[in-house]
């Protein structure tokens, strides 16, 4: 494994000990603040600390210490106490015409045998009339949760 040398300067050292010593920052970035400082090779570390050390005390594996490491060598001093954003994107197999299609049925006569529909219902009878290949009965639930909330309209 390659090994990455973390040195800090002392306005480096001075911002973490200030984000490790007070409580207003997320976890993870004091976590990461702490691993950073107890990592430093710079001439600013008054006593040096192998990994296992760190990870007994900090309770964190070995990975993420060189986890932590790497993204400091390689992104730099920011990139370890910033978050990255998401890169995942979630696409939505509701359309507006499904959605119509399903607050129609919904409030349509439910099925022979049945006083009224489930999600379940409804997820079954979007496929069988084929306004959807497959649905499930949660997304049915979150688009007629969305489509029925009128949000924070007050009247007055």
């Amino acid at each position: 494994m390659k090994k990455y040398k973390v040195t800090l300067t002392q306005e480096e050292r001075d911002e973490l000990e200030a984000i490790s010593s007070k409580g207003k920052h997320a976890a993870k970035t004091v976590l990461n603040a702490l691993i950073l400082l107890a990592c430093d090779e710079g001439k600013f570390q008054k006593q040096r600390t192998i990994n296992e050390t760190i990870s007994q005390v900090l309770n964190v594996s070995m990975k993420t210490i060189d986890r932590v490491k790497k993204r400091f060598v390689e992104e730099g001093f920011d990139a370890v106490l910033t978050r990255k954003p998401s890169t995942h994107q979630y696409h939505s197999k509701v359309d507006g015409d499904l959605e119509a299609h399903l607050i129609a049925l919904s409030c349509s006569e439910p099925p022979v045998g049945y006083k009224r529909w489930s999600l379940r219902l409804l997820a079954d009878k979007a496929v069988e009339l084929e306004y959807i290949d497959q649905i499930s009965h949660e997304t049915v639930r979150q688009t007629l949760k969305t489509s029925s909330n009128p949000g924070n309209k007050k009247d007055g």
